[in-house]
């Protein structure tokens, strides 16, 4: 069996940024301290939530040193370092290697939407010219092109190809993934709202966009499976289900950045060319956040959380 990253609640971690959408460095510190003291269990940066699309080679590698100087090897750092440029992408993972990340994110190559031979030649390059444990990122919807199963059982061959996170949403092709590479090729949900299904069908744990919002039960959603209860695990999920769909309410990550400066965390706004959201999507979202009492004003209350068979009476840090 290869080496497991983690196993558990991943955050794919915002990129904080001023006013002046510089990136703000002491923001990442304090929200890394936020995820160590609710269980997060690994920090994942500089992905799509990151908006590494819209860093400098620079800021990325900068945002990558100053997190692994803060997490101080407590949990494992996953540094996102694809590209849709081969060239490019070994830069980035041979620079976050030598800043001290424990594992690598690649994302599969956007917008030039290679061939299935083109993908495994691209992950071998850089597996090559690195010795970190990497974990490839499916993401078609966001990139246009599919790793198929077939591909996959070839790159599993790769020593330090060890995992992915699959974010298909096809469960079929997730069941054919893990039937055909077996214990070389780890899964974690790319989806919030399947890190059930996903665990069930062997997974490890998930990336996760909603643990930047709710770190503690995220990674709850996951133990409590792997601890032999997966009806609390189901509960926790479903229970989270209205959260996570306003959360994708717009393009990732302006919604949750909207929601974590509703929050009180100040994380600041994205960068162009992503935009402020929709007013009226935005006061939906708030809503939400109120109804499960994450908001400034209502985490001073209780706030009763309604479900078609349940009522839920949620307080600060429940």
């Amino acid at each position: 069996m290869k080496e497991t990253v983690f196993t558990g609640s991943g955050v794919a971690l915002v990129t904080p940024m001023h006013p002046d959408l510089s990136v703000n460095y002491e923001k990442i510190g304090e929200l890394i301290e936020f995820h160590l003291q609710n269980h997060t269990d690994a920090i994942v940066i500089t992905g799509t939530t990151g908006e590494a699309s819209t860093l400098t080679d620079q800021e990325h590698l900068e945002v990558i040193r100053y997190t692994v100087d803060c997490v101080r090897g407590r949990i494992p750092v996953v540094a996102g370092t694809g590209s849709n440029n081969t060239a490019h992408a070994i830069a980035l993972s041979r620079g976050a290697q030598e800043l001290g990340a424990d594992a690598l994110l690649l994302v599969t190559p956007y917008y030039n939407k290679c061939s299935q031979q083109g993908l495994y030649l691209h992950f071998a390059a850089v597996a090559k010219e690195v010795s970190l444990p990497i974990l490839l990122y499916n993401v078609p919807s966001r990139t246009g092109v599919n790793i198929l199963p077939a591909t996959y059982a070839r790159l599993s061959e790769i020593p330090n190809i060890v995992g992915t996170k699959e974010a298909s949403g096809n469960f079929s092709q997730i069941a054919k993934i893990l039937s055909l590479c077996g214990d070389r090729l780890q899964i974690y949900s790319g989806n919030d709202d399947q890190i059930t299904s996903a665990l069930a069908l062997g997974a490890r744990g998930v990336i996760s966009v909603l643990a930047n919002v709710v770190p503690k039960e995220t990674h709850e959603i996951c133990q409590s499976y792997f601890e032999g209860d997966p009806e609390r695990s189901d509960t926790l999920q479903l229970r989270y289900l209205e959260l996570i769909e306003n959360l994708f309410s717009d393009v990732n990550p302006i919604p949750v950045k909207c929601a974590m400066n509703a929050m009180g965390m100040h994380v600041g706004e994205c960068r162009l060319p992503l935009c402020a959201m929709d007013p009226v999507a935005e006061e939906k979202l708030k809503n939400c956040l109120h109804r499960y009492g994450l908001t400034e004003d209502a985490k001073a209350g209780s706030v009763t959380v309604r479900r078609p068979q349940e009522t839920l009476l949620w307080r600060k840090n429940h």
